[in-house]
């Protein structure tokens, strides 16, 4: 079962996307139960209720072919970030790996669809790419136990884009992130929300293209912090509320490496995370 967001920005409806009998994929209507895929519809159980709709055969089909996918979640109360959580975009960024989750956040404006056009930033000459694993909270989590509790407030997984703009980022922040974090679209999300019972984040291949060359290619086994480390760890600071978005790293293969020249307008990236899907966007100035 894989949950879309569908429709012109602003107005998505939501669909879900699950397997036939004769082995074949058909999408179909969620709105006889619920008006749009948020976090209130992800506390109350809502992937259950639409698992039991669709094993009841209640619910209408619907054809994406031609359709704009939006973010699989409504825009999120936060999107929190983790930086350098791979030990080889440590080394490639020329910082040790850290001891402890580097953190930084992301406006709720940023979220886009996974093909929507993308955008160089006003007086960016370091725009990047980051190809990441995507957290959807499903359950307030806040002073977690342990890393074991952790999996009780994963409503599932998808596919991110952090895009970065570097100057902005390293030489401009200030000492914080964000100030490259931040700009207009700049966290496209999807196309998919699967469920976390359907997803083994530990071991999952990430790659990324750019005018359809290799750029970055790992797996989320090479995390330092995994998913349910983090979402622990964040608990202890923090509250994070249903729909909010957990960005959990990139591996080594972006533009600050030096090795590959930063992203302009006319570029295409494309980015593919196994079984959550795979985006493009298409860069213009902005």
């Amino acid at each position: 079962m894989k949950l879309v967001r569908y429709g012109a920005p602003g107005a998505e409806k939501p669909a879900v996307i699950a397997m036939n009998g004769d082995g074949t994929e058909h999408a179909y209507d969620l709105s006889p139960v619920t008006d749009d895929i948020t976090g209130e519809f992800l506390a109350a159980d809502g992937l259950a209720a639409a698992k039991r709709a669709l094993d009841a055969g209640d619910l209408p089909t619907v054809e994406l072919d031609g359709q704009r996918l939006g973010a699989p979640i409504a825009r999120p109360s936060a999107i929190i970030c983790v930086g350098m959580n791979y030990a080889e975009h440590a080394a490639e960024s020329g910082s040790a790996p850290p001891t402890v989750p580097i953190i930084f956040f992301k406006t709720p404006n940023t979220v886009a669809g996974p093909d929507d056009e993308a955008f160089i930033p006003r007086n960016s000459t370091k725009t990047d790419w980051e190809v990441e694993l995507g957290v959807v909270i499903g359950k307030r989590a806040s002073y977690l136990e342990s890393p074991e509790q952790a999996a009780g407030h994963i409503a599932g997984y998808l596919t991110a884009n952090d895009l970065s703009e570097r100057t902005f980022q390293i030489e401009d922040s200030g000492g914080q992130w964000s100030k490259g974090k931040c700009a207009p679209g700049f966290s496209p999300l999807g196309p998919w929300l699967v469920p976390a019972e359907n997803v083994d984040a530990n071991n999952l291949r990430l790659r990324s293209w750019v005018n359809g060359e290799p750029r970055q290619d790992s797996t989320t086994a090479d995390m330092i912090f995994p998913v349910d480390f983090l979402v622990h760890h964040l608990s202890q600071y923090l509250t994070m509320e249903p729909g909010d978005v957990i960005l959990t790293g990139t591996p080594q293969g972006v533009a600050l490496s030096g090795k590959y020249p930063y992203l302009k307008a006319g570029d295409i990236v494309e980015i593919e995370i196994e079984g959550l899907g795979r985006q493009r966007q298409a860069f213009a100035q902005a």
